[in-house]
């Protein structure tokens, strides 16, 4: 669960606001961009499995579409709040923009727990929500996508509303979909293997052999499984995962002796990515305490759950074996632990350059959908390693070249594309 202290809208104005004054941008264009161009706020009902109604609070907001429609995901979280999702559709918009796809920043949300209910339940609900949205949203004005506790039905749900409503097929105008019904393939790894990529490119500039390196991560969804599997695959040792449990309501470190294997991990967790403890332990995992993947004697840690994991109060437990800190999740590090970072030596990879992978590939199924013409999985991956390793490179020369902080080069890069987007548009 997020730390509450921290507003990650507040989190995001920081570090937009820091990079504003290093690239010295005039009023206007910082109101422009520290501000959202849309929010719809609104409630609605469901119909639950015992006859009874309940009113639900959802969202939708595009931060900033000067470079392309909005783009964004749908979370379904009963700690969701418009400040979060104002902190993620502003991400989203660096994020689009670092990678260098033309695309805007957007999100959306809703304040529920899909965890306790039932798929009649989840489906009237993503019904409901998209009969509330079907007019702000589209394949050329906002494009929606899963996110935290959402996924390709979920979003088959929305399609089917949108397009019942519409009278029309738009497989473009919602992405994350199930291959077949318009997916693309590649789209379930995808963010998890650009995490690994940027990670790989990163050892390669700092001369280090990833196969004598090892990790320690944060979350074991989506993105924290591929991002496993990958970093083992390419001979990485997969130290510990941490990971919230349902059931006990309480997070846990798994560890085993000579390294987790993510796919036995994958095998025994359910779709929210809470894995098995009693199964886990018969497979021979020794249980830690959920913030135990912090201090493991690591090379790397991947925070791949939720904002706001790593602080001041916590930092100290970071071992001084680690190297790099390579963010999967959005915001997990807040804004006063950069400094602690870079004196403690770390490599960072910021969250909206590690992680972009999954917006780049949605923006081909995008793409794919508005065609109607899908691409092989090789083809996709090739698509998707070829913009990540030339992203991170980008940065990682600009870091170099101007000595920055990888984080401040990172918005440097992005910042600066929206800019002449929007002056362009003679927005300021």
């Amino acid at each position: 669960m997020a730390n509450q202290t921290y507003n990650p809208y507040d989190n995001a104005k920081a570090q937009f606001d820091k990079v504003a004054e290093m690239l010295k941008l005039d009023e206007a264009t910082r109101d422009l961009l520290r501000a959202h161009r849309q929010e719809l706020h609104f409630t609605f009902p469901v119909k639950m499995d015992d006859g009874s109604t309940k009113i639900f609070k959802g969202f939708r907001m595009i931060h900033n579409d000067a470079r392309g429609p909005g783009k964004g995901g749908i979370r379904f979280h009963p700690h969701e709040t418009a400040d979060t999702v104002r902190a993620l559709s502003m991400w989203m918009t660096w994020k689009c923009a670092v990678v260098d796809i033309p695309l805007g920043g957007s999100k959306g949300g809703v304040i529920c727990d899909p965890r306790t209910m039932s798929l009649a339940e989840q489906e009237r609900l993503c019904r409901a929500y998209m009969r509330r949205l079907h007019s702000q949203v589209g394949y050329n004005v906002d494009v929606p996508a899963p996110d935290v506790m959402t996924n390709g039905q979920h979003m088959m749900w929305m399609l089917d509303e949108y397009e019942s409503i519409t009278g029309q097929r738009f497989p473009g105008m919602i992405t994350g979909k199930p291959v077949g019904l318009g997916g693309s393939l590649g789209r379930t790894e995808a963010t998890g293997y650009g995490v690994i990529y940027c990670l790989r490119e990163c050892l390669k500039n700092m001369k280090i052999d990833i196969t004598k390196t090892s990790a320690s991560i944060q979350g074991f969804g989506n993105v924290a499984e591929y991002a496993a599997r990958m970093y083992a695959d390419l001979g990485g040792k997969v130290a510990a995962v941490s990971c919230w449990n349902v059931a006990d309501k309480t997070a846990y470190t798994f560890r085993k002796e000579g390294g987790c294997d993510p796919a036995e991990l994958a095998a025994i967790k359910d779709s929210f990515g809470s894995i098995d403890k009693d199964k886990a332990i018969a497979l021979g995992y020794e249980l830690l305490p959920g913030d135990a993947w912090l201090s493991q004697d690591v090379d790397i840690l991947i925070p791949a759950a939720l904002e706001n994991q790593i602080t001041p109060e916590n930092f100290p437990q970071i071992s001084k074996q680690v190297k790099i800190l390579c963010e999967a999740a959005n915001g997990p590090t807040t804004p006063d632990c950069d400094k602690l970072i870079q004196d403690a030596g770390i490599m960072l990879i910021p969250d909206f350059l590690s992680n972009a992978g999954g917006v780049t590939c949605s923006y081909f199924e995008q793409v794919q959908g508005n065609m109607n013409y899908f691409w092989t999985k090789e083809e996709v991956l090739e698509k998707l390693e070829k913009i990540m390793t030339g992203a991170f490179q980008n940065v990682y020369s600009l870091a170099e070249e101007k000595n920055l902080y990888m984080r401040d080069a990172a918005y440097v890069v992005a910042i600066n594309r929206v800019v002449n987007s929007v002056k362009a548009r003679g927005w300021v």
